[in-house]
């Protein structure tokens, strides 16, 4: 384990569900984790993406989508799809990291007028944010079991 804890978001698209957790865990992380993103078809950021988090005043600004391939020779110390199809594909990463599988649902498959879908993509940061919340928790408490200082 490191300090700070290092983790890859992979998604298929790179485009919001990995996207908003890597900045989440930027803010809820507070120096204590590391976080990346990538995706196998890198497709951009989606720009409801970037609405639903400039709505709780985080930024996306920095953030591109990059494809996994980018961090193929990286260590990490944890590795979390968030999307079904990224778990088939995921490739081997040096270091032994821990895998980690949250399914949460495409906001940008999700149809209807730009309200129904900045919904969906609402929904998405929500979950990802209250499942990031028990996630980080945790591991601060194994950090500071291992003697790190991490931030309260």
């Amino acid at each position: 384990m490191h300090y700070p804890l290092r983790i890859l978001f992979l998604c298929t698209h790179n485009s919001a569900r990995s996207q908003m957790a890597e900045a989440l865990t930027r803010t809820m992380g507070k120096g204590d984790f590391e976080a990346h993103s990538a995706g196998n078809e890198p497709s951009g950021i989606h720009p409801l993406a970037i609405k639903a988090m400039q709505e709780v005043n985080i930024e996306l600004i920095g953030q591109r989508s990059k494809h996994v391939s980018e961090y193929a020779d990286q260590l990490f110390d944890v590795i979390i799809t968030v999307c079904d199809r990224a778990r088939e594909t995921c490739p081997t990463f040096p270091g032994e990291p821990e895998l980690v599988h949250w399914s949460f649902e495409d906001p940008s498959s999700v149809e209807g007028d730009e309200e129904t879908q900045l919904r969906a993509f609402r929904n998405a940061r929500n979950f990802i944010r209250d499942r990031l919340s028990l996630w980080l928790l945790n591991k601060r408490k194994l950090l500071r079991e291992a003697g790190y200082n991490v931030v309260v």
